[in-house]
């Protein structure tokens, strides 16, 4: 992307001229253009529905999309969306006021769905998992509404990682948030485009170019939530070996179905002995 002001997306308006910052801005561009690629998200003239929901993984998100737009690696049409649903002290005004002075396509979607996970989850038990239900049957609709074929959202890398973590720990089983999947319906693609990032880089990213980030803190978040917990044991593998995030990511990549344990997915009824010892 060129970096005239002439040229440039209002997104990038005011950018860190050093070389750090560039490296670090081209290597998010790089590694979302990985993801788009590897998982075959373009379908040519799809429009898609970019999730926001004002935290820096989901303006990074929104900023690596336009400079591949601007740069012609991305035909599709985007629409960013926010839904508020109406969490305490919510700043309602930041992001379609962003948005507006950003020039972005919008729209913002109010569904008081706090209320109800408030009335519905026990006290002392955490939220997070009604509100995300309730968020995304919500997103389904509006996708719908506006014609687009993808919803798109902010996941990074560290998301992954944990997801697969609490799969292990408290679900039993080996699985993660993909980087493209089909909703239960079939009529709706979710893409993850920064399912390579790590969210260091959204964070150092987002904050050098001062958007304004909205906390997700707004309902209350509790300490000691299970991906809070995941996240400090990772952190301290991190910090005794640093690049373990990375080497377990690749991980993810490289199954071996006849190395794990699952019938289901490696015949081991088929496995047969050679009937000849091998030549010497």
């Amino acid at each position: 992307m060129l970096d005239d002001q002439d040229d440039i997306h209002p997104l990038f308006h005011g950018a860190p001229k050093s070389t750090e910052f560039k490296k670090l801005r081209k290597r998010i561009v790089k590694y979302a253009r990985e993801a788009i690629d590897q998982y075959g998200m373009i379908e040519r003239d799809a429009r898609w529905l970019v999730c926001l929901s004002g935290g820096k993984d989901s303006y990074t998100l929104l900023a690596v999309l336009y400079e591949l737009q601007w740069r012609g690696l991305l035909p599709v049409d985007i629409l960013a969306c926010n839904l508020d649903q109406g969490q305490p002290n919510f700043p309602a005004t930041v992001l379609p006021a962003f948005l507006e002075q950003m020039g972005v396509p919008h729209r913002i979607e109010y569904q008081d769905t706090y209320s109800i996970v408030v009335d519905k989850v026990p006290a002392g038990r955490t939220y997070c998992a009604l509100c995300s239900r309730l968020r995304r049957g919500n997103l389904y609709r509006i996708a719908r509404e506006e014609g687009c074929s993808a919803v798109i959202l902010g996941h990074h890398r560290d998301d992954i990682l944990e997801t697969f973590m609490m799969n292990l720990f408290h679900g039993g089983r080996l699985a993660t948030m993909p980087p493209k999947l089909l909703n239960e319906d079939g009529d709706l693609f979710v893409y993850r485009p920064l399912a390579h990032v790590a969210e260091a880089d959204c964070a150092r990213f987002a904050q050098a170019m001062n958007y304004p980030i909205i906390p997700c803190d707004l309902c209350g978040s509790q300490d000691g939530l299970q991906r809070q917990q995941v996240k400090q044991i990772l952190d301290g593998w991190e910090a005794n070996a640093p690049g373990r995030r990375q080497v377990m990511f690749r991980a993810l990549m490289n199954a071996r179905p006849s190395h794990l344990l699952d019938p289901k997915i490696f015949d081991f009824d088929a496995l047969t002995r050679t009937t000849s010892a091998p030549d010497e």
